[in-house]
């Protein structure tokens, strides 16, 4: 009873080291990766223990198309964990990224006091004159405010891929809109014209929704409107469309506008202009940067999203250890004999154990790196909709960058390393005798 007991304390303490040393292994920076790296490939090139090691792995790694079809488990089993880890993240990283591309540090956006986002803020229209005298605020070659009165309108378009109901941000803009947004430029057709009901739309938009073709007509609000023209920016206003403020608020009965967006003279300016609408008490109203704005906009979806790929990641990773501690114990079984002579002719316990890690991380690596091409080949710039924090789509493309890519391989050999250890220790206590009388 005391030897069963001190058995799974033991086993028990083992497994927190490992989940220690995994997680540990997975925040490691890559100049700590490359000192492991180093110090494993100066132990095995400079010590005895090192090279036997190494030829061990080589007899290992030649026996490796006899057992292909069970060593693919853990090439795939890897591949799969990495492939949807790498996916899940590279969407996360996508929807944030197209959201702190949207606006700048010298840009701000005025709402309500104490409203979070543009669908709860209300600006009445006698404060728009009132900001346009403020100091801050950068004026055109003709001595007009560079400032945009926005309204905005969620609205219920069609999407392209399914047909379903999908909500989308329409925006309604004046003259001074295409100044204060200078990235949003028409790529196809033309700009709206003032009073009537014509719209432009996003790239975004138009790649996603239906009835987006320049010269289609689609009814909104119980009215006509029809496309006029495409526009890009590059950011998360590629998922809206534009028309006409006045015509917008007529439209939907709107009498009250709910954002103002400011380009000022440079950081200096935006913070006099801060400071000037903090300090006047007919406006109450809040100021801050479109940069900050908008990367606020998808911190909680952004979190979700990671946590949620980590979640799923981990679940798979667990199965894809099980896979190859099934696959290596099946392995060190089938080799028991030739495990059993090397260790007789002086390959001792070190050696052997590390030979089968360096196996399993081998084939971790193949699974990783497969992973990771799928991952690249088939979301990388993949173009989907989500719903932002006014309830309204947001376009975004997957970013499958470098750093993901080598997060999954830290991952994948990760797993290698927890589902080949077990088999290497029973490898190397493996009694010679025993092993040697094995079929």
């Amino acid at each position: 009873m005391k030897n069963t007991l001190k058995k799974w304390l033991l086993n028990g303490a083992m497994l927190v080291v490992l989940a220690v040393g995994l997680a540990a292994w997975i925040w490691l920076p890559w100049q700590g990766v490359l000192v492991v790296v180093v110090l494993v490939a100066l132990w095995l090139a400079l010590t005895r223990g090192g090279r036997l090691a190494l030829a061990a792995t080589r007899i290992g790694i030649a026996s490796l198309p006899q057992r292909w079809g069970a060593s693919s488990v853990i090439v795939v089993g890897i591949a799969g964990v990495v492939g949807v880890l790498v996916a899940m993240l590279a969407m996360g990283a996508g929807f944030q990224s197209t959201l702190n591309s949207t606006g700048d540090d010298t840009t701000a956006i005025v709402l309500r006091g104490g409203s979070q986002a543009e669908t709860n803020s209300v600006i009445t229209r006698d404060q728009i004159p009132l900001l346009s005298t403020l100091p801050g605020v950068a004026r055109d070659e003709k001595g007009r405010a560079l400032l945009s009165a926005e309204l905005s309108q969620v609205v219920n378009l069609v999407s392209r891929s399914d047909g379903t109901d999908v909500n989308a941000q329409f925006r309604g803009v004046g003259d001074m809109a295409w100044a204060v947004h200078d990235r949003v430029r028409i790529i196809e057709g033309r700009k709206f014209a003032t009073g009537k009901r014509e719209m432009v739309v996003g790239q975004g938009a138009k790649s996603q929704f239906r009835d987006m073709d320049v010269g289609s007509t689609l009814t909104l609000g119980n009215q006509a409107w029809t496309v006029v023209g495409v526009f890009a920016s590059g950011d998360a206003h590629d998922s809206e469309l534009w028309t006409d403020v006045d015509t917008l608020a007529t439209t939907y009965q709107r009498g009250a506008l709910q954002s103002v967006t400011v380009r000022t003279d440079g950081k200096p300016g935006f913070e006099q202009f801060k400071a000037a609408v903090a300090g006047d008490p007919r406006l109450k109203l809040e100021v801050e940067t479109t940069r900050l704005y908008y990367s606020k906009q998808g911190g909680g979806l952004t979190t979700l999203i990671n946590i949620l790929g980590k979640v799923i990641g981990t679940i798979m990773a667990i199965g894809a250890v099980f896979g190859a501690l099934n696959t290596m114990y099946a392995a060190v079984a089938t080799r028991a004999r030739e495990i059993a002579t090397m260790r007789a002719i002086g390959f001792r316990g070190l050696p052997v154990v590390t030979a089968v890690m360096l196996e399993t991380m081998l084939l971790a690596l193949l699974g990783g790196l497969l992973g990771c091409a799928i991952a690249w080949l088939l979301f990388n710039g993949y173009s989907v909709s989500t719903i932002g924090s006014n309830f309204s789509a947001v376009v975004f493309k997957f970013h499958v960058s470098p750093e993901l890519l080598w997060s999954g391989l830290k991952w994948a050999l990760g797993i290698g390393l927890v589902g080949g250890l077990f088999p290497a220790l029973r490898a190397a206590r493996l009694p010679i005798t025993t092993a040697l009388r094995e079929v």
